[in-house]
């Protein structure tokens, strides 16, 4: 890729910041047969942009990578959280093969797939790689769920999950021990193959070396020369306060190991915060409702109310009224980026009196009485101020 400023990835692709999916689509493929290698032979323009336009769809077709492209630029490649290596996979990784959309028009399949609570997350594509070397695993995908108390205070958990690991057999080479290497009948060291499609040709993985190159004499018994194996895997994972329902944690090289002792890929913890029985999240605040007694709320008085952090007392002032909503600073989620945290809103509603004794009643007939609503109770005068409307 050409040094300085790097081009805008709409502009590239040709099309507004607003275009579908579809129109992503079509206008990369518009781009790729144009600029295509093997239609543009010994044009490095071309091929630069070629590249340069691969590079912009694998960011704008995925839209995690988009809304941080739209948000952010191509800085958003840039974090730690993606590396280097731009947006080829997510946390920085992996080749990605530019002829993948081809292979969608042309109906072949691609990648390799995942079953139960993992699937495939952002690329990896089952251990392929570009040709002339071990491929990276397949990042992976776990989905936490995690109560709201965890997530106020932060938690460590222990996650179990099953994954191709790297074979204990032959260490991940995919060779028996003791066994020679020979160059891949198939690809003749390419790593890749190439098939013709109509006016363009089509590169791909080599099918028969997983696009190392090579070929061992004896495969691995245990594997049959993938050096990989089906294990389960078990880690410790720590979930900071704050996090809210879809966070993205990442836990580098704990995805599926690479082909032939390639570099293993990531496993992404999205998390998932229950329901709570009293509180309700609103972005970083809390909310929830608390009954008070017709006395408290009439005369004044404080309460002990719940948070996160353990017991708070809060003032009702007199003559409180129901669904007043008060609000305690810094009693609700605490941020992740450090910054303070929210505040916990209390509503609270007026619990209104039943099953009176007779000296209840009689009290409060009397209360009645000096305040004048036993002569003029507050039905009748709100409809006699009501009469000018009917």
């Amino acid at each position: 890729m050409a040094t300085g400023k790097k081009e805008d990835y709409y502009e590239l692709l040709g099309v507004g910041r607003t275009a579908s999916e579809e129109e992503l689509k079509k206008a990369y493929r518009k781009k790729a047969v144009q600029f295509h290698p093997d239609k543009n032979p010994g044009n490095k323009e071309a091929e630069e942009m070629f590249k340069k336009v691969s590079e912009a769809y694998e960011a704008l077709k995925d839209p995690d990578k988009r809304a941080a492209y739209d948000r952010f630029g191509h800085a958003a490649f840039q974090q730690a959280g993606a590396g280097p290596r731009g947006p080829g996979g997510a946390g920085g990784g992996g080749f990605h093969d530019p002829f993948d959309i081809f292979r969608e028009v042309f109906g072949q399949q691609g990648g390799g797939g995942g079953g139960g609570i993992f699937e495939e997350f952002f690329g990896g594509g089952g251990g392929g790689n570009g040709g002339g070397g071990p491929g990276r695993g397949s990042d992976l995908r776990y989905d936490l769920e995690i109560t709201l108390e965890e997530a106020a205070l932060g938690v460590e958990k222990e996650v179990s999950f099953r994954k191709l690991g790297q074979c204990g057999h032959c260490h991940g080479s995919g060779a028996e021990p003791g066994s020679k290497r020979t160059t891949c009948p198939t690809c003749h060291g390419a790593g890749q193959v190439t098939t013709s499609r109509g006016f363009f040709h089509v590169r791909q993985v080599c099918p028969t070396c997983a696009g190392a190159g090579k070929r061992f004499d004896k495969p691995c018994a245990k594997c049959h020369g993938e050096g990989r194996a089906n294990e389960t895997t078990k880690i410790n994972v720590r979930i900071p306060a704050g996090v809210d329902t879809g966070s993205k944690l990442r836990s580098s090289g704990n995805g599926e190991a690479g082909v032939m002792g390639g570099e293993a890929g990531d496993l992404y913890i999205v998390v998932h915060v229950k329901e709570h029985e009293v509180f309700e999240r609103q972005g970083d605040d809390l909310f929830c409702e608390i009954p008070i007694k017709f006395t408290l709320a009439t005369l004044g008085g404080t309460i002990h109310v719940p948070t996160m952090q353990g017991k708070a007392t809060l003032k009702i002032p007199a003559g409180t009224q129901s669904g007043t909503t008060f609000r305690l600073k810094g009693r609700g989620m605490p941020q992740l980026r450090g910054k303070a945290p929210g505040d916990q809103l209390i509503r609270v509603h007026v619990e209104v009196p039943t099953n009176l004794t007779d000296a209840q009643r009689r009290k409060l007939e009397e209360y009645a009485q000096v305040t004048g609503d036993a002569d003029e109770p507050v039905a009748k005068t709100f409809f006699e101020k009501a009469k000018k409307f009917f």
